[in-house]
């Protein structure tokens, strides 16, 4: 995956879901989008459920709104892009985010109860990934969370994760995982390691790798300890 990061094919997009991109700007870290966009022969693209979590919903919220001004200004200077710009319309999305969710949340049962394990913003992105293939546009998404990842590449370990999850025992009602099998993830932890080795960051010595990946960890990037200390070795 980090490979294919650094030496990026034409016709490609990197898909930004909601965690990444909230993961760079609790981080300070939004600034080495634009950065590594430059290297890649391709869009940085978010769908409209992204932009509702990241911009339109905690804009409106004092809290939250400095971040979602940050993530604005990346849409509007046109780092990020959203599928109209690929010929992706908003229909089409949603229509395969509904059927991605449908079968999705239709693989996990506890206590005799189908249990939703995905969102429809994780989704979204999956269902634009989908339809990139159709333009012949090959696409990684970047996604902090999990499940969605497990879903795809290791959906073995599905039951495991829920149930640690929820703390009951969990039941998987399927054996056909192969709508899911395609899909390519990078989480920020990795986004970050590709920056800090093209020199983007603005963090420099022998501790500024380390505490990259950290800082990525602790705000919600799901890598364990093992490839934390993969990730400082190579």
């Amino acid at each position: 995956m980090i490979k294919k990061l650094l030496t990026p094919k034409p016709r490609k997009a990197l898909i930004l879901d909601a965690g990444a991109l909230i993961n760079f700007s609790m981080n300070g870290l939004l600034y080495l989008l634009p950065r590594l966009k430059k290297s890649f022969p391709g869009l940085f693209l978010i769908t409209h459920q992204v932009k509702h979590e990241v911009i339109d919903r905690p804009i409106k919220i004092e809290r939250f709104e400095l971040g979602a001004l940050r993530v604005k200004r990346l849409l509007d200077n046109h780092t990020l892009s959203l599928p109209e710009d690929v010929g992706i319309t908003e229909e089409q999305i949603q229509k395969q985010t509904r059927f991605l969710m449908n079968q999705a949340n239709h693989f996990v049962k506890v206590r005799d109860q189908f249990v939703d394990i995905v969102s429809e913003g994780e989704m979204s992105c999956l269902a634009l990934s989908s339809l990139l293939r159709h333009h012949n546009i090959d696409s990684l998404i970047a996604i902090d969370e999990r499940t969605t990842r497990i879903l795809a590449e290791k959906p073995e370990n599905l039951k495991e994760v829920i149930q640690h999850k929820m703390h009951q025992p969990a039941k998987i009602a399927t054996k056909d995982f192969s709508t899911f099998k395609d899909f390519k993830f990078a989480r920020s932890s990795e986004l970050v390691y590709v920056a800090h080795k093209k020199g983007l960051t603005n963090v420099h010595g022998p501790k500024a790798l380390e505490a990259l990946i950290f800082a990525t960890k602790f705000k919600g990037s799901s890598i364990s300890w093992d490839e934390v200390n993969e990730l400082k070795k190579l």
